[in-house]
This record gives C-alpha cells, structure tokens and sequence, in this order.
C-alpha cells in the first residue's frame, strides 16, 4: 500500500504515531482492560521503528490514562481505559487521516482471500482438511481473546496454506498486520469471536466438500466482520458534523 499509516512507520513523528496505533487498538478491543501490551522488543520489531520511540510512545499513553506501566518481573504496559479524549485523538490520527488507503485495503483483502479460499477448496489435501479442522477446534475451545486470535491467525493461515503457493500465503500473511494496524492480528473480543464462529466453520465444510463458490463467499462475509468494526471505531471518532451544516442549505 504504501502507506504511513499501513506500512512500516517513518522516522518523524514515530512514537507519536506509535502511540496512535497502540490506542486504536485497544479501542477496537484488540487488548481489553488488564491486558498487557506485548512488550517493548515485540512492538518495536512489529512496527520496524526503535524501542526509545516505543518507550516514548507508552510514556504518551501513561500521561493519557490508558494504559499503567509497571516495572519488575511481571511488570509492562497494562490497559487501563480503552477510550476518552486521547483515544478518540489516536483513532483520528490512525484511520480517519488515511481512511481511503483503508477502504482500498479492505478492496484489496477481499480479492485476496476470496482467490486463497477459492483455491484451497480446489486444491485442500487430507492434511490440509485435518490441520484446519484442529486451528477450528482449537478457536472453539479457545478460553480467552487471546487465545482466540491466536487460532484464528492458525486457521486463516492453514487455509493459505491449502492453496500449495507459496506466494499466495506470504500475500495471506502481509495482509494481517495492515488489518492489525502493525501491532496485533485480527481484531478479536468475545462478541466478535462469537461472530466469527459460524463462519469459520461453514468456510472449514465448504474446503472439506471442495466447494470453491461457497468458500469465497463465506470469506467474503468473515472479512467483513473486521471492516465493520474498523467503519464502526472511525465513525464514533469523527468529529460532529456542525448543526448549520447537518440539514444542508435552505
């Protein structure tokens, strides 16, 4: 894409744009409250910039209220408030500045995974069907968000691997962290989880009856579950339309 806000991020303005994509996160619930944000060396090799602007950039959201840094063995940055002033600022920063260069991402995965599910419905050999039944269960029986995510990046990526191309699963892969905004995978809480469940499993039959049609579709309607809640996150930041200007002219 190109992008600052897709891509790895450029040297001016690095920790505040950290910070940004750090609060939208969390205010997408991809780190819920007490949770603690992977630490420093992770968000730096994630995000390809310096662990002082990864330092900077936690200090930032410490003086904002979201998050509590805590030293020692078991210390970090723990979520603290997922929302407020300074989270409606980051959101602003991370998605409405670029929200073009999303929508054409948006484009772009779905194009993408629509040709990967395709494809491994054609292509899924036993050991594909049984390494995406056990990604499934393994989302089924998943105890936490967390978790959650964990085996739905397995599942997803199971089924790029269904495909027998190697390049179609590094496209697979590249696009996880574009969603991610770079520091996490697929946005998951409880309720998006629940969502996702159907469709994991009626895109895990329709590969196992080699169903091409039905796999493209069913991706086509799983992706879109993170691009509602993206649309959902950039609408409740926008700044309010001015009453003068809400009913058009008279």
């Amino acid at each position: 894409m190109g992008s600052d806000a897709l891509g790895p991020l450029r040297p001016a303005r690095t920790a505040e744009q950290v910070a940004h994509r750090l609060a939208t996160a969390m205010a997408l619930g991809e780190y819920g409250l007490g949770d603690r944000l992977p630490s420093e060396r992770e968000l730096a090799s994630l995000l390809q910039v310096s662990r002082e602007s990864v330092r900077a950039a936690l200090r930032t959201l410490a003086g904002a209220g979201l998050v509590d840094i805590r030293r020692g063995r078991r210390g970090g940055a723990f979520v603290v408030a997922a929302w407020g002033e300074a989270g409606e600022s980051a959101v602003r920063g991370a998605l409405l500045e670029r929200w073009e260069e999303f929508e054409e991402l948006f484009d772009y995965r779905r194009l993408i995974e629509g040709l990967i599910a395709r494809t491994a419905a054609e292509r899924a050999d036993a050991g594909d069907r049984a390494a995406i039944a056990a990604a499934l269960a393994a989302f089924d029986a998943a105890r936490t968000p967390g978790e959650a995510r964990e085996h739905d990046v397995r599942l997803h990526r199971a089924v790029a691997c269904a495909t027998h191309n190697a390049r179609l699963v590094r496209l697979h892969d590249g696009l996880l962290p574009e969603v991610g905004l770079g520091v996490s995978a697929e946005p998951c809480t409880w309720p998006a989880r629940d969502e996702a469940r159907p469709h994991h499993h009626a895109l895990a039959d329709a590969i196992a009856r080699g169903d091409a049609d039905g796999a493209a579709r069913v991706t086509a309607r799983y992706f879109a579950i993170t691009e509602e809640a993206l649309r959902r996150l950039a609408g409740r930041a926008a700044p309010p339309v001015p009453p003068e200007t809400a009913g058009g002219d008279r």
